[in-house]
């Protein structure tokens, strides 16, 4: 039986910080099909513990548990070839804290949910609404 042997492995595991996040994350990035990535361009991805007050203002939430990742910036659908200067690039947050709540309820691998949020913020840069993902993601299935 496996149980007590996989119960001793996770007896002495702590949370991933916020460097191994990074590791997984760039894994996850790195680990894209190539013809999705080349219109990624200059996507800056950045791991926090807990997203800020004026993010979770923004979108109305009161819990910071409420917000695994976020895409900040100007989705390719809305830039265009409009040729800015002086913007930043465009940035996709994960927070930690929240991503390990969220996998501790649920039946997927930690490696797994980070890559699913990553892909759902890559999915802004691209200009998809969440609607449109969830639509893909239900015709995926």
């Amino acid at each position: 039986m496996n149980a007590p042997r996989d119960a001793a492995d996770w007896a002495s595991r702590t949370a991933p910080d916020l460097a191994a996040f990074e590791v997984m994350a760039r894994d996850a990035y790195a680990g894209l099909p190539d013809d999705f990535l080349k219109f990624c361009g200059e996507l800056v991805i950045l791991i926090e513990d807990f997203p800020t007050d004026e993010m979770l203002d923004s979108l109305e939430l009161e819990s910071p548990f409420d917000l695994l990742g976020l895409f900040e910036g100007l989705g390719l659908a809305q830039a265009g070839d409009s040729g800015w200067t002086g913007r930043e690039p465009n940035r996709i947050w994960l927070f930690r804290r929240p991503i390990l709540d969220y996998w501790a309820d649920h039946e997927e691998t930690l490696g797994g949910v980070i890559s699913h949020v990553l892909i759902h913020e890559i999915g802004h840069h691209f200009g998809l609404s969440d609607d449109d993902m969830e639509a893909i993601e239900a015709a995926a299935d």
